[in-house]
């Protein structure tokens, strides 16, 4: 697979004298799960939907490929639809599609923690290596009303990222949270950006969550914290989804592969999740689709998408037969799948995720700061980065 296209070429995204990347796992997924004016539409689901997660996850494969016309008009169409045309005074809809009278629109206006940041992240890294001061200010904008509507102070915890703005909060003393919504080396770039918000502390009590929610080596989807009048709090079973760890909590292994060695939490991380290594290493052939983390048992099979997203987390923890085998499903079903084979949404995106990282297109450095292979072949982009944001 080429590293890059030859200069000139006609590759979306080009900038004078400097070559897009040649990724063509993203450009299967742009043309399969991208309009033309840059909405992210998921097929397999009844309202055809987008998410701001989907499209903030866009905006960043778009810049690891250097790909700045999607990039943009991912952006554009999520300012113009999710936003209400300014996303510097709401947060962002989390759900737009088919509603149920047949119209199109906003399905769930609450607006979604982790594709916030996403869209922060990407647009702050944009900045910075595209050389665009404007994407620098439209994140630190987007920052500060994540900051004020998504960030809680909760007792005995500090200051914690919420899953949404509203609806997460049971009662006066628990709280969900969602372990996958904060990757360690995004909340090491917020406090770069933003060195007077909260992100400090809200790291803080992530690092907590991951050391004492995690069992048996597993994570689930969700956690709730409990903290009545009177207690330290602790972290206890989801109340409404239970101690399953599944499709969201497959990003947190992925999101743990990925934090750099010399982070301080990348150790706490590896001795935290080890049990899914472990279990690939013990003759699991593949990941299971549902892991009871407080037993440590697990059921199912995990579609090809668990595979693609443990790549990282196997070769962060030397699992090298587990990694082997599961490069091996990753090739044959998801990077040479037949072209009849209908693709899908969520599989291809821990796809892009865990195979582009393997291929080195892209690492985290210490501080958060993003590393594209393409960066060595653009040495002019990125020097003008303010010192907010160079690091």
């Amino acid at each position: 697979m080429a590293a890059l296209l030859a200069a000139g070429g006609a590759a979306h995204g080009q900038g004078a004298g400097c070559a897009a990347a040649d990724w063509p796992l993203w450009q299967r997924f742009a043309q399969r799960f991208m309009q033309s004016d840059g909405r992210v539409i998921d097929h397999s689901v009844k309202q055809q939907h987008s998410t701001s997660e989907g499209q903030s996850y866009a905006m960043f494969f778009a810049l690891v490929a250097n790909d700045r016309e999607r990039f943009d008009k991912a952006w554009s169409w999520s300012i113009a639809n999710l936003a209400e045309g300014d996303m510097g005074k709401r947060l962002p809809a989390w759900q737009w599609g088919r509603r149920e009278d047949g119209s199109w629109g906003v399905v769930d206006p609450n607006p979604a923690s982790d594709g916030n940041l996403w869209f922060v992240y990407a647009l702050a890294e944009a900045g910075r290596l595209w050389n665009e001061p404007r994407y620098t200010e439209q994140a630190r904008s987007l920052l500060a009303l994540v900051a004020a509507q998504e960030v809680a102070d909760l007792p005995g915890l500090g200051p914690t990222l919420l899953p949404a703005a509203q609806g997460f909060t049971m009662g006066s003393a628990t709280w969900r949270l969602n372990p996958s919504y904060l990757p360690v080396f995004l909340a090491r770039a917020l406090q770069q950006l933003d060195p007077k918000g909260p992100w400090k502390a809200v790291l803080a009590s992530h690092a907590r969550l991951l050391g004492e929610a995690s069992s048996k080596g597993f994570i689930a989807d969700w956690v709730a914290w409990h903290a009545p009048s009177g207690t330290k709090g602790s972290f206890l079973t989801d109340p409404q989804k239970g101690d399953v760890g599944s499709y969201d909590a497959i990003r947190t292994y992925l999101w743990a592969g990925m934090t750099p060695r010399a982070d301080p939490l990348a150790a706490v991380q590896q001795q935290r999740l080890g049990g899914m290594a472990a279990l690939l290493q013990g003759g699991a052939a593949l990941p299971p689709e549902r892991v009871h983390v407080s037993i440590g048992h697990a059921e199912g099979q995990g579609p090809v998408g668990f595979s693609a997203a443990l790549l990282p987390y196997l070769q962060a923890r030397g699992a090298q037969a587990a990694l082997k085998a599961q490069q091996e499903r990753v090739r044959r079903e998801l990077l040479e799948a037949p072209q009849d084979a209908p693709p899908r949404y969520y599989d291809q995106v821990l796809g892009l995720f865990g195979t582009g990282y393997l291929e080195q297109r892209y690492q985290f450095l210490p501080l958060g700061r993003l590393q594209p292979r393409w960066e060595q072949a653009c040495p002019n982009q990125g020097r003008s980065a303010t010192p907010a944001t160079a690091r």
